[in-house]
């Protein structure tokens, strides 16, 4: 699908066209392609003379072939989050083609900084300008959201900690467990789309269509921010290696625990067993036998055996 934003208009509304006797609007600022056809693709090249890159060839990692120009026009690949509500987000290439005129993204998702634009273009129609301007505030969109699944990540990794460090036993730590690897696969791919940004800013900050200094102070702005939102997110990173690391640490210790109950107790039963072992035997000659009070002094001796090792243990911090 293609969807064509128009300025001079009291809001940047979007229009579904039709690729087969489609020309672009002069006033055209920005062109969203969406999970776009051949026959679409084909349509936008014809009215930009540019190449619009292919499913594969955006996801392609070398950054090469995430940041050129061609023809004029400055290509950037981000991958950017989508689901970001999810235990797990996603991580999608999503391509940003800045040219003299409109502004062109090429999209096979639906990540949520394209819907939180279109509502701003809808309160704000003043900032329908210019590609880049549209470039500019897109990607301050992105930020945004990238903080807000960020927030989400760091509370969550919070929840689990107070979960942890509750002083209970360690019962139900396997789901903790695969929830800190959630959080931690999502704070990597939370660092991965914003260091991709990074690049994009440095590259786009040497593009002669952001030559004003409020491009360039804007640039500059989004590119602090993706600054802090790395560190925050590094934190983040370093809280959950040391709750992961913390929760199997307990698992150990109550296992240790459990495992000292069984040998304290074989210990102490070990005396009585031998005993009972001892008077166990067919021996024809054992004195004792025929004595009416041999039956309970092998109960007491039984008894004293496996209570002086616990009485030990227990003086000695052991139990």
């Amino acid at each position: 699908m293609i969807r064509v934003y128009r300025s001079g208009c009291t809001a940047c509304e979007p229009s579904t066209v039709d690729p087969a006797d489609w020309s672009m609007p002069p006033d055209t600022l920005w062109i969203d392609l969406i999970n776009p056809t051949r026959q679409e693709d084909a349509a936008v090249e014809r009215a930009l003379g540019l190449a619009v890159p292919t499913r594969e060839e955006m996801a392609e990692l070398e950054a090469s072939s995430r940041v050129y120009r061609e023809n004029g026009a400055t290509y950037a690949t981000a991958d950017l989050i989508t689901h970001g509500d999810d235990a797990l987000p996603g991580l999608e290439p999503v391509t940003f083609v800045l040219t003299d005129g409109p502004l062109v993204t090429v999209r096979y998702t639906d990540p949520r900084p394209f819907a939180m634009m279109v509502d701003k273009l809808g309160r704000e129609p003043a900032l329908c300008t210019s590609g880049a301007d549209m470039f500019l505030n897109l990607m301050e969109a992105v930020i945004d959201r990238n903080s807000d699944v960020l927030s989400r990540n760091g509370a969550r990794v919070e929840g689990i900690a107070g979960h942890i460090f509750s002083g209970g036993r360690a019962v139900g730590f396997d789901k903790l467990i695969t929830k800190l690897g959630q959080a931690q696969m999502a704070s990597a791919r939370i660092e991965q789309s914003l260091a991709g940004l990074l690049r994009i800013f440095a590259f786009v900050g040497m593009d002669e269509r952001v030559d004003t200094d409020e491009a360039r102070s804007h640039l500059w702005s989004l590119g602090r921010d993706a600054d802090s939102l790395i560190a925050h997110n590094q934190s983040v990173a370093v809280a959950i290696n040391f709750q992961l690391s913390a929760a199997l640490g307990l698992i150990n210790i109550e296992q240790s625990s459990i495992i000292k109950i069984f040998s304290v107790a074989a210990v102490a039963f070990l005396p009585p067993t031998l005993i009972a072992s001892i008077y166990g035997m067919n021996f024809e000659h054992m004195p004792e036998l025929p004595q009416p009070w041999a039956y309970p002094a092998a109960i007491a001796a039984m008894l004293v055996s496996a209570v002086l090792p616990l009485a030990w243990f227990k003086r000695k911090g052991w139990l």
